[in-house]
């Protein structure tokens, strides 16, 4: 089997890749890596543990056309033949027959399921459980957008251009792939609406940062997820204003009496 290995910048500078999690990202190139000459490997588990990956990230490689799953384990690397090319005094033919018999190679290079018993390409093992509603990207290779992904993207942008005053659309080729992006990764409807309260508490009022209240900065992906997970302070209530200022004001006024000269009274 040959010790090195390739990879097509068409596959690995798409935006379906570049979206993904790094840790997604890190475990495609981990499989890659020792796959054998056909792209088949039996010990994805294996090099999940091995890195630190987990399961969603394997979740997200199938939901997004990168790796095909079998039933009994098996994977293959989709775009293998896209990334690699072996000369036949070096290829070694993979020991997953069986597996390989059930793939067609598409003119471009790419493994393909045979369409057997209405099975979806790409999905033979996937569960309907197994991937949340929301982790396929539409910017994935090969696979189909949500059916209710542009109410999502409209319902978020609205609700972004309602805080911050903004007139931003929800058709924007760019506003699109920061939200496809995030949806793909997991993040909810609440988690964006959150983002938007906190960023707008924080810069609707400021001139330099209310520029920042966009899609590009608050749906990127170096700075969505600490923007969710900052500490906000929870509002004071009206009696909670009052108290303090009743206490300051009591506090105040026992400083005075302890400052009264006593002999003042003599």
């Amino acid at each position: 089997m040959a010790e090195k290995r390739m990879f097509s910048k068409t596959i690995v500078d798409s935006d379906a890749f570049l979206d993904m999690p790094l840790s997604a990202q890190a475990l495609y190139f981990h499989l890659s890596m020792r796959a054998d000459d056909d792209g088949f490997l039996n010990n994805a588990k294996k090099i999940m543990r091995t890195i630190n990956a987990n399961q969603n990230d394997y979740d997200l490689l199938i939901a997004k056309a990168f790796i095909i799953q079998f039933d009994d384990g098996i994977c293959v690397i989709k775009h293998w033949r896209i990334n690699n090319y072996l000369r036949n005094d070096r290829y070694k033919p993979t020991i997953y027959q069986e597996q390989k018999n059930m793939l067609e190679i598409k003119d471009n290079g790419r493994y393909s399921l045979i369409n057997q018993d209405g099975i979806p390409d790409g999905y033979q093992c996937v569960t309907q459980n197994s991937i949340d509603k929301n982790s396929i990207d539409k910017n994935s290779i090969d696979i189909l957008p949500e059916k209710k992904e542009p109410e999502i993207c409209k319902e978020i942008i609205e609700y972004l251009n309602l805080k911050a005053n903004t007139k931003f659309r929800s058709n924007s080729a760019a506003t699109k792939r920061h939200l496809n992006a995030r949806l793909a990764e997991g993040f909810t409807i609440d988690d964006f609406k959150k983002v938007i309260d906190i960023k707008c508490a924080q810069w609707l009022n400021d001139p330099n940062m209310k520029k920042y209240l966009r899609p590009e900065t608050l749906f990127s992906a170096s700075h969505f997820e600490s923007y969710l997970n900052e500490y906000v302070e929870p509002p004071r209530s009206k009696y909670s204003d009052a108290l303090e200022r009743m206490n300051k004001h009591m506090e105040e006024k026992q400083k005075e009496a302890e400052n009264i000269d006593m002999g003042d009274f003599y």
